[in-house]
C-alpha cells in the first residue's frame, strides 16, 4: 500500500499541527481573561507554565508509551485531552479552569510530542523521510504558531472573542480524529494495556560533555518562545500601546515560523556549526527585542522575534540531532526526552520570573533584564560550543 503510505505522513503531520495549535490557543487572550478576573501579569505567567508542568511529567512517565501501546490510541487520548482543554476554556469559571485547562493542554502536547513525530517519520516511504522529518518538525512549530494567529484574528474580528476560537479549534479536533481513524497503525507489535514505567531523567555518561551545553541551548532558545507565547502580547498592549488582539497573534506567529525556517536551514549548515552559530543569532534576536521594548517600537519586536526565533530553529534542531546520535541506541528515546525536560523547563520558569518582576518593576524593565540575562546565557553557551567545534574540527 505504499500510495496510502505516502498519503498518510500529511495527514498526520495535519493532526500534529491542530493538537499543538490548541496549546498556543489562549496567548492572544490572556488580557480579555485578566480584565475579566482581575489577576495580575505574575498569574498570566503562572497559567502558562502550568502548561509546561503537564508536558514535562508526561515525557518523565509517558515518553516512550506509544512505542508499546500503538501510535494511534495514545494520539487519540491526547485529541480528547485537547477537547477537556478547550472545555475547561469555554466554560470561563475562573482561574481554577484556567489552570486546569493548561494541564490539560500539557498533557495533549507531551503525548503529540513523540507520537505525532513517530507517526509522521513511520507513515513516509523511505525515499521520503526527510520531507518527513520537515513536516514533523514544520507541524509541531506551524502548528504553535498558528494557534496565536487564530485566536487574534477570530477575537479581534469576531464575535464571542473568548468563546469562539475555542469552538473552531473544536470542529478542527474533529477533523483530526477523522483522520486519525483513516491512518494506519504503525507499531506492529503492541502490548495490550500497557503500564507506565517512570523512566526520569536518562543522560547515558557517553553524552553527559555534549548533552549540558546543547540543554542549556534548547533552555535559553524555548525561553524566547515562552516569551512571546506568554507575555508578549502584553507587552505590545502595554507598552507599544498597540490593542489590536491580530496583531499580537501575527508577532507570535512571526516568531514560530521563524522557528520552522531555522529548523530547515539547520542541516544545511550542519549540527557542529549550527549550534552555536545559532545561540549568536538568538543573542542578536534577543538584543533587537531589548531594543524594542526600550523604544517602544514594534517593527523592531518583530524582527527581533524574526531573528530570535531563527536563531532558535537554527540550534534547536541542531541539538535534538547531536543528542540523539550520540546517544546509544538503547537509550536514545530517553536521552531526547531528558533534552526536552530542560528545554520545556526553559519555557516556564524564566517567563514566571518575568511576571514576577513585572509586579514590582513594570512589564518593560522586567523585559529588558529577561533578555539581558537569557543573551548571557545563549552567549556562554555560544562560546562554549564554537571552542568545541574548533577543537574538534583540529
Amino acid at each position: 500500500m505504499p500510495s496510502s503510505v505516502r498519503l498518510g505522513y500529511p495527514a498526520a503531520a495535519a493532526v500534529f499541527a491542530i493538537g499543538m495549535a490548541g496549546t498556543t490557543l489562549p496567548t492572544p487572550l490572556y488580557g480579555l481573561y485578566r480584565e475579566e478576573l482581575g489577576f495580575s501579569e505574575l498569574m498570566v505567567t503562572v497559567v502558562f507554565a502550568v502548561y509546561a508542568v503537564g508536558v514535562i511529567t508526561v515525557l518523565l512517565t509517558a515518553g516512550d508509551y506509544s512505542d508499546r501501546a500503538g501510535r494511534r490510541p495514545v494520539l487519540l487520548v491526547a485529541l480528547l485531552l485537547s477537547v477537556g482543554s478547550a472545555v475547561c476554556f469555554l466554560l470561563e469559571g475562573g482561574l481554577p479552569l484556567l489552570f486546569a485547562g493548561r494541564l490539560l493542554s500539557g498533557f495533549a502536547a507531551g503525548l503529540f510530542s513523540g507520537a505525532a513525530t513517530a507517526a509522521v517519520l513511520e507513515l513516509a516511504a523511505p525515499d521520503a523521510r526527510s520531507r518527513a522529518g520537515f513536516a514533523a518538525t514544520a507541524a509541531n512549530m506551524g502548528g504553535l504558531g498558528c494557534g496565536p494567529l487564530l485566536s487574534g484574528l477570530l477575537a479581534e474580528y469576531a464575535p464571542r472573542p473568548l468563546t469562539l476560537p475555542f469552538l473552531v479549534h473544536l470542529a478542527l479536533l474533529v477533523l483530526a480524529a477523522l483522520l486519525l481513524f483513516a491512518l494506519p497503525e504503525t507499531v506492529a507489535e503492541r502490548e495490550h494495556r500497557p503500564r507506565l514505567k517512570p523512566q526520569g531523567m536518562v543522560v547515558p555518561p557517553r553524552v553527559r560533555s555534549l548533552f549540558a551545553p546543547a540543554a542549556l541551548a534548547g533552555f535559553a532558545g524555548f525561553s524566547l518562545l515562552g516569551l512571546f507565547t506568554a507575555v508578549a502580547p502584553s507587552f505590545i498592549a502595554e507598552t507599544l500601546d498597540v490593542r489590536n488582539l491580530a496583531v499580537s497573534g501575527v508577532v507570535v506567529f512571526s516568531v514560530f515560523l521563524a522557528s520552522t525556517a531555522g529548523q530547515l536551514l539547520s542541516p544545511r549548515v550542519g549540527a557542529r556549526r549550527a549550534l552555536p552559530y545559532g545561540c549568536l543569532v538568538l543573542v542578536a534576536g534577543l538584543a533587537l527585542i531589548a531594543g524594542a521594548l526600550l523604544l517602544e517600537s514594534l517593527p523592531l519586536l518583530i524582527c527581533g522575534a524574526v531573528t530570535g526565533g531563527t536563531g532558535q530553529g537554527l540550534a534547536f534542531r541542531a541539538a535534538v540531532t547531536s543528542v540523539g546520535t550520540a546517544a546509544p541506541d538503547a537509550q536514545r528515546g530517553a536521552t531526547v526526552s531528558a533534552f526536552f525536560v530542560v528545554a520545556y523547563a526553559g519555557i516556564s520558569l524564566p517567563v514566571v520570573g518575568v511576571g514576577a518582576m513585572a509586579v514590582w518593576l513594570g512589564l518593560r524593565p522586567a523585559g529588558v533584564i529577561f533578555t539581558a540575562v537569557v543573551a548571557l546565557l545563549a552567549t556562554a553557551v555560544g562560546l562554549r560550543l564554537r571552542r568545541v567545534a574548533a577543537a574538534e574540527a583540529a
